[in-house]
């Protein structure tokens, strides 16, 4: 039983009422959000790697992805289907993943499953650690040293690995 003398704090937020002059929510972005390099190739994807369902800090429990509907497998890559169709890829076509950026090794993944999913055209997603090997070590935050795992430059292609799979 609470205390006699407790009460519950709620704040306005919690209501959808906001303490400002427009009545609403207001974000004011900060000098580092464009701090990266701009690549403007039409032909280049953001990638961004995320966790599965099954997935907790950097234990992965199982291949199964609920939120996502993937089961059985984490060898996906999420791609808007505007992006598959501009490259003349489907939803289950063998793909390789290869980052975008000027470098003498360049980093490659192959044989992920292209998968349509409602992402921002544009953007891309795989699951870590195994995207992972797609961001290079120098590619940084200068200030803080962390990896850049949410926005790396990525370039698509059909793989000559494999036949399209059911997914």
């Amino acid at each position: 039983m609470p205390h006699s003398n407790s009460r519950r704090v709620s704040p306005s937020t919690h209501h959808g009422v906001w303490t400002t002059p427009s009545g609403k929510a207001e974000f004011i972005p900060f000098e580092g959000l464009t701090e990266d390099s701009e690549i403007t190739a039409a032909d280049v994807l953001k990638l961004t790697t995320i966790r599965s369902h099954d997935h907790y800090n950097t234990t992965i429990y199982g291949f199964d992805d609920r939120y996502r509907g993937i089961f059985g497998r984490r060898d996906v890559l999420f791609v808007n289907d505007a992006d598959l169709a501009v490259r003349k890829l489907e939803h289950g076509d063998v793909v390789d993943v290869e980052t975008a950026l000027a470098s003498d090794i360049p980093l490659r993944l192959v044989g992920l499953i292209a998968v349509v999913y409602d992402i921002a055209p544009g953007s891309v997603a795989a699951y870590y650690p195994e995207a992972n090997a797609l961001v290079p070590f120098s590619y940084r935050d200068t200030q803080s040293g962390t990896p850049s795992f949410k926005s790396v430059p990525v370039r698509i292609t059909s793989s000559r690995r494999a036949a399209p799979v059911s997914v």
